[in-house]
């Protein structure tokens, strides 16, 4: 049951679910989330956030929420707006959403900015933490969110990672429980008739360790576990997945 292959099995069955779900989610809401912005000159860009942890820079491309937004911006050169951020740059974060959703320029979000929003949201650690604090200030200005997506995802003093606020639709939560360093087993809908959590999917790598060599020799040796499931390909590839399902097929790169 806990052999390398029996784990590489569980893997691929939460792979196939998880697509499975968000695909689902995705084609009941596609017609309301992705028409048209209707009444304005500028249709608004679907909106990738993007929070890394600890005091990991934004630019660091050895981290995989990195990779992951580089990758995006590369088969999204136009229609997504993906920018990550330090965990510690919330506002910072949440003022760039407020002006891309802004297509007037008038400074004031209208109710119509505000309901034609789509914008996905994922995080890393103290990141993930982070990405569901903006969630709900974004909730309180009555503005939705497509997607969250938590990894191993520790909660700041004076924030709750646990519950997911009514204006997300979609939510996932990634963790492993190994080590002094782990993250939150278990995310819960605030209101489960609007809101649907994909799933909490554990990652175990005793048997199955990570190797993370470009990663802080420190990092490796205090928080093992806490880095193997930052640098896991399986996991990345299950959050590019969800968060690629929520977009629209990317166009060929025809550049020599």
């Amino acid at each position: 049951m806990h052999s390398p292959i029996a784990q590489s099995i569980v893997s691929l069955i939460q792979a196939f679910f998880l697509l499975c779900s968000s695909l689902n989610a995705f084609g009941q809401n596609e017609r309301a989330r992705l028409s048209p912005v209707s009444g304005s000159s500028t249709k608004q860009p679907v909106i990738v956030i993007g929070f890394v942890g600890g005091f990991v820079r934004h630019d660091n491309l050895v981290h995989s929420g990195v990779q992951l937004a580089s990758h995006l911006r590369k088969d999204y050169p136009s229609g997504v707006h993906v920018e990550v951020f330090e965990n510690r740059r919330r506002e910072e974060a949440h003022k760039k959403i407020t002006a891309l959703l802004d297509t007037n320029h008038d400074a004031i979000l209208s109710s119509e900015e505000k309901q034609d929003a789509r914008i996905i949201i994922y995080g890393m650690s103290w990141g993930a933490s982070e990405a569901v604090t903006l969630a709900r200030e974004l909730e309180k200005e009555s503005i939705p969110v497509l997607l969250t997506i938590q990894v191993d995802s520790v909660a700041k003093i004076g924030e709750n990672d646990e519950l997911i606020p009514a204006n997300v639709l979609s939510a996932a939560n990634f963790y492993q429980s190994n080590g002094a360093l782990h993250g939150r087993p278990m995310i819960r809908a605030v209101d489960e008739t609007r809101t649907r959590i994909l799933g909490n999917f554990r990652f175990d790598y005793k048997l199955k360790p990570i190797h993370c060599d470009k990663y802080p020799w420190y990092d490796r040796l205090f928080a093992n576990a806490h880095t193997e499931i930052e640098c896991d390909p399986v996991v990345w590839n299950q959050v590019e997945t969800l968060i690629r399902s929520q977009l629209a097929p990317a166009k060929p790169n025809t550049s020599p």
